[in-house]
């Protein structure tokens, strides 16, 4: 298997409210390829999809019921202090609740967590230690 992710696929409660938080709240361009239900967001190499939980789990043959910590985050890089600050200031006006503020961690950096309209947790973090390219993807060696 290549390593390689091309899409994270968000299942969401909302499709309508989701979009409106990604589109009209973040400012994120929706992709043409969108479809129905299936809302597309380009980002730079890989593809955030929204698409009904109840549809997704029932795609992925398990049950839509549950909640707590489903075990993974998405990751927002951002480019110092000052706007992990400001991105997670945004998102709360936009109804994203504050998991946790943004705070010196244990590694070195400077993040915080917010849970999206649907419980997604999200991190915005700024990491001294990666350097980023002109158009913000990390240049991991």
């Amino acid at each position: 298997m290549r390593q390689k992710l091309n899409m994270i696929t968000l299942g969401v409660e909302d499709i309508e409210r989701a979009v409106g938080f990604y589109e009209k709240g973040l400012g994120w361009k929706r992709s043409s390829a969108s479809i129905d239900d299936l809302v597309l967001f380009p980002l730079g190499g890989i593809v955030l999809a929204l698409y009904p939980r109840k549809l997704l789990a029932e795609d992925a043959t398990v049950s839509a019921e549950g909640n707590g910590f489903s075990g993974i985050t998405l990751s927002y890089n951002a480019r110092n202090k000052n706007e992990v600050e400001q991105t997670l200031k945004q998102v709360e006006k936009l109804g994203a609740k504050i998991i946790k503020p943004a705070q010196k961690v244990f590694w070195g950096g400077f993040s915080g967590y917010f849970k999206d309209l649907d419980g997604h947790l999200i991190e915005v973090a700024h990491n001294p230690f990666w350097e980023m390219d002109e158009n913000g993807n990390l240049q991991l060696p």
